[in-house]
């Protein structure tokens, strides 16, 4: 994806949050649409308001056309992160919004495949599940096992060494990633 294409996605992403505050609808694409954004893609978007996080909500399996993923994890990260009090206009201006495109995911065997910071991972068993981006890995310095520990008693609420489990599924994936 090239810098327009990022920095076009980002806009949708504001302008989307904006109309949403405004007029409590979902943001409407009245022009032509980038056959890139037509794809289907799994994203993820992410606010943060001072350096810190302030909502995260995404997909991790494509659902729809890339532009319409964005708008409704735009939403969702601003007005549905069960973490975090909905986003105020007042505070709008101070909101820093970060996309994260996922790749399809891809099953592995064995966890020590998992290249921190470069694979995000999704474990799960069971109905259990958690996922972890991979800049998880790298905005917290955890090493493989202090972030698997993590993610499976944190996140998928199993036991901490449940990623050794041969009975637990585990996917890694790639993101491209751009903020404002």
């Amino acid at each position: 994806m090239n810098i327009k294409d990022r920095s076009q996605l980002l806009d949708l992403a504001r302008k989307s949050i904006e109309y949403y505050l405004e007029y409590k609808k979902h943001y409407i694409i009245n022009n032509q649409i980038n056959s890139v954004f037509m794809e289907e893609r799994a994203v993820f978007v992410t606010l943060h308001k001072d350096g810190d996080l302030r909502g995260c909500i995404g997909h991790m399996q494509a659902r729809m056309p890339l532009y319409k993923a964005v708008i409704e994890m735009s939403i969702a990260s601003a007005f549905e992160d069960p973490r975090f009090p909905s986003i105020q206009k007042e505070e709008l201006n101070k909101i820093e919004i970060e996309i994260s495109i996922l790749s399809p995911m891809e099953r592995i065997i064995d966890y020590k495949q998992i290249r921190l910071g470069i694979d995000g991972v999704l474990i799960k068993k069971g109905f259990r599940s958690g996922v972890y981006l991979p800049q998880v890995a790298t905005d917290t310095d955890w090493d493989r096992e202090t972030f698997l520990r993590s993610l499976c008693s944190s996140k998928a609420r199993l036991p901490a060494d449940a990623y050794k489990d041969p009975d637990v599924e585990i996917y890694i994936y790639q993101v491209e990633k751009f903020n404002e």
